[in-house]
């Protein structure tokens, strides 16, 4: 659920070449995100469908509350130039923020929910209890990504798996919601006590320098988050915050069945990280804007491919396979195999063409965003209102695949304008 970003800032420190920086990143990003689909799997194996439709539920909050995160505190912090020590403050400010505002959000959280019946509830208040622990630990990430130390993220990470996966697994079959998500958060807290460390120890001196950086900085109305978050709500929450309102007020079975399925494409968004991560500096080195398009469609194609034979691959698999995978919500998640898997495809094609897009028109991804993620949401309610769990699932596909239709479309109208000047 988690992704590292690359390191992007001028630190004098010569440590890592920038193959080995590189390298590191991509296996971090890699970890995180299968030790997310391996919580997921886990989970679902431990829990009856009921339980991991709650947990899906609440998993879904984290979700959106951890992409905000990233795009309050994480991309501002990547783009920031300056001096070792100047980046050194701006690290800890982050850091800092992200800890205070973290907690003070899951304190608001778990009390509101605490008292409330259902296996929602608990585990909401649960989420709240250890939100400062998940939500830091993605704040330091960014941090050493920023300090040119992807291979400390990758250890921590690494770390984290390590603990929270055996934990885990050692939970009886039938664990509620709110016992799951609180061992899943507590098990972070060797890598969060590591990555602090780690932190501190790379970063000595920097609360003592001048022009010191606080926290307060990030609510300063010229932060860049706010903007950035502005885009994260507009182009990918929306789909999200429509999932947990169909598992509260509906189904929550339907948002069990499509965590499910979409926890066994977790590959396919390793390869999107990386595509999101690496992809504009790639295409940046093919000349012109029609190589840059041709090679970021070729790029979509094939991993659009590798989403469809995924879903083939997985839709062979025997029933008692798919039960040791997902336990009793195989049975739901199956059926939604195919609709999903067109949900990629279509995402795969999107993504190379927004990274397209971005270098040939930056302004023109924003509209596209709003516009399109509105028109997912209505076409997932409109297909659960329909078809019920399957209909909304091939509702988010059906939007997804008109959104990278517009980009595509868009991309064409900006290389006939390149033409013409």
């Amino acid at each position: 659920m988690t992704s590292s970003p690359d390191p992007t800032d001028d630190i004098r420190r010569p440590p890592a070449s920038a193959a080995s920086a590189a390298a590191a990143s991509v296996a971090d990003q890699g970890v995180a995100a299968l030790t997310n689909v391996a919580v997921v799997i886990v989970a679902a194996r431990q829990s009856t469908a009921d339980d991991f439709a709650s947990f899906a539920v609440v998993y879904t909050v984290f979700a959106l509350l951890l992409g905000l995160t990233g795009a309050y505190v994480g991309q501002p912090l990547a783009l920031r130039r300056g001096g070792e020590s100047a980046l050194h403050r701006h690290c800890r400010a982050s850091v800092a923020f992200t800890l205070y505002a973290s907690g003070a959000l899951g304190a608001v959280l778990a009390a509101a929910t605490v008292a409330l019946p259902g296996g929602i509830a608990a585990g909401l208040a649960a989420l709240g209890a250890v939100l400062p622990v998940v939500l830091t630990q993605e704040a330091l990430r960014y941090a050493f990504a920023v300090l040119r130390a992807p291979h400390l993220a990758l250890a921590c990470d690494v770390l984290r798996g390590a603990v929270a996966l055996p934990l885990l697994v050692a939970q009886p079959y039938g664990t509620g919601p709110a016992r799951m998500v609180l061992v899943w958060g507590l098990s972070a807290l060797p890598a969060l006590a590591l990555a602090g460390l780690l932190l501190i120890r790379r970063t000595r001196g920097a609360r003592g320098a001048r022009g010191g950086v606080g926290a307060r900085a990030l609510l300063d109305p010229r932060h860049l988050g706010r903007r950035f978050a502005v885009e994260f709500g507009v182009g990918n929450a929306g789909s999200q915050v429509a999932v947990v309102g169909l598992g509260v007020l509906a189904d929550p079975l339907a948002v069990g069945a499509l965590r499910g399925a979409s926890t066994l494409f977790g590959p396919m968004n390793v390869l999107f990280n990386a595509a999101t991560g690496f992809g504009p500096p790639l295409l940046g080195r093919h000349g012109g804007p029609h190589r840059q398009a041709r090679a970021a469609g070729l790029v979509g194609g094939a991993l659009a491919a590798v989403a469809v034979a995924l879903a083939l691959a997985l839709s062979l698999l025997p029933d008692a396979t798919g039960r040791e995978i997902l336990g009793d919500t195989w049975e739901l998640a199956v059926e939604l195999l195919p609709a999903t898997g067109s949900q990629y495809a279509a995402m795969a094609l999107g993504t190379c063409g927004l990274l397209t897009l971005r270098l040939l028109s930056p302004r023109a991804t924003l509209p596209l965003q709003v516009v399109f993620s509105a028109f997912s949401v209505c076409c997932l309610l409109l297909g659960y209102g329909i078809g019920g769990i399957t209909g909304a699932a091939w509702g988010l596909a059906f939007g997804s695949a008109a959104k990278a239709a517009a980009v595509w479309a868009r991309i064409a109208l900006e290389l006939r304008t390149v033409v013409r000047s």
